[in-house]
């Protein structure tokens, strides 16, 4: 269930490029979390050079044009150690996807509430009774 948005610069990635990174994603989180790869939900939006923005050496990076953000929405109930092995699986799949370094992956986690989760129909398919 989680949603996948991840921003990239226009022009840097081909489709298959794309793709790759649109089937690396939800696999992260089977590898990480067991969650089933076919739970896919990935949005990639590209960016013209003034619409991305991102310190290159911000916590001791080295970016590169190449760098993109990719934010999670994800259920809230994990506990630490998930985010951690969930952020690594991210990354390295990320990375190897889109053949750029570790340090050109930018990722936020945004936890939400399970029952906030809509499949489609109009319901909360995770909410309680």
């Amino acid at each position: 269930m989680p949603v996948f948005q991840v921003h990239v610069p226009a022009d840097r990635f081909d489709s298959d490029q794309k793709r790759r990174l649109a089937g690396a994603l939800p696999q992260a989180l089977h590898d990480a979390l067991g969650i089933p790869a076919e739970d896919q939900f990935v949005t990639i939006t590209s960016h013209q050079p003034d619409e991305i923005f991102l310190d290159p050496n911000y916590m001791g990076m080295q970016r590169t044009a190449d760098a993109v953000i990719i934010s999670v929405l994800f259920t809230a109930e994990r506990p630490l150690s998930d985010k951690r092995s969930l952020v690594s699986a991210i990354c390295r799949n990320a990375a190897e996807a889109l053949q750029i370094s570790g340090d050109d992956v930018f990722i936020a986690l945004v936890p939400v509430p399970r029952e906030n989760f809509s499949f489609g129909r109009g319901e909360l398919q995770l909410a309680p009774e």
